[in-house]
């Protein structure tokens, strides 16, 4: 087994419904090579039909639901290590339900890695979170994107200020305990709607893949092209552009 003893779970982001959500988890786990028990978890987004403010609060409503779901997966999936990834929106109610599950559950010890791709949230509270579930799990990554498609939505929607899961200008979110990579060179579809081939992922899938796997860090010993990037808040590391 590539993944011994290991579990996924995969939570979708904006404008995805339960079929999509289904199909996505699948795929993802297909271009992983994931060879362990693979679950998804869908909060009842619109998919389309509805505007972002029922997206926002239907996924604020799932968090007990995705508490249980997620104590059930780490309880009875059979998996020493469960990974969690979640994209855009997904993350709200992910946040929320870890920081529960750190307080409440000796389960919380067979997290492994977490990964938040493009994270839908404010920045002050992703930033105030993100340091109390900080040593959960095995590591946590942050993926940021400046190109992220429900990123962009969110972005009109919050009048322009950047989100957890942007890159605006100053750089992207930089937590203590976390590592933020800037994927804007590669790209984040794999988790969304409009997945157009496995070539143009690659880069960030075959990250994702390593991490499951290796779980080594910081994530230049995964990737020797990542960038390393000091800044004032920290250091982060980005795709280099082509």
């Amino acid at each position: 087994s590539r993944f011994k003893s290991q579990a996924v779970v995969f939570i979708h982001g904006f404008n995805t419904g339960f079929d999509t959500a289904i199909y996505r988890g699948a795929q993802l786990a297909y271009d992983l090579r994931f060879d362990g028990p693979a679950f998804v978890f869908s909060w009842p987004s619109g998919g389309g039909f509805t505007s972002y403010t029922y997206d926002r609060e239907s996924a604020e409503q799932s968090v007990p639901y995705l508490r249980q779901f997620l104590e059930l997966v780490l309880a009875e999936s059979g998996a020493h290590g469960v990974s969690i990834i979640a994209h855009s929106m997904g993350n709200k109610p992910l946040l929320e339900a870890l920081n529960e599950i750190r307080t409440t559950s000796a389960l919380a010890a067979r997290i492994n890695q977490i990964i938040l791709a493009a994270p839908d949230v404010d920045r002050d509270g992703f930033e105030n979170i993100a340091a109390q579930i900080r040593g959960l799990g095995r590591g946590i990554t942050l993926y940021a994107s400046a190109n992220d498609r429900a990123m962009s939505a969110s972005r009109r929607f919050h009048g322009g200020i950047p989100r957890a899961g942007d890159v605006p200008k100053s750089g992207p979110v930089i937590v203590k305990g976390m590592d933020t990579i800037d994927v804007t060179a590669t790209s984040t579809e794999i988790f969304a709607l409009n997945h157009s081939g496995y070539a143009e992922n690659a880069a960030l899938l075959n990250d994702i893949e390593l991490l499951l796997q290796t779980g080594e860090r910081p994530p230049e010993r995964r990737v020797p092209i990542l960038e390393r990037v000091t800044t004032g808040d920290g250091v982060y590391w980005r795709y280099p552009t082509r």
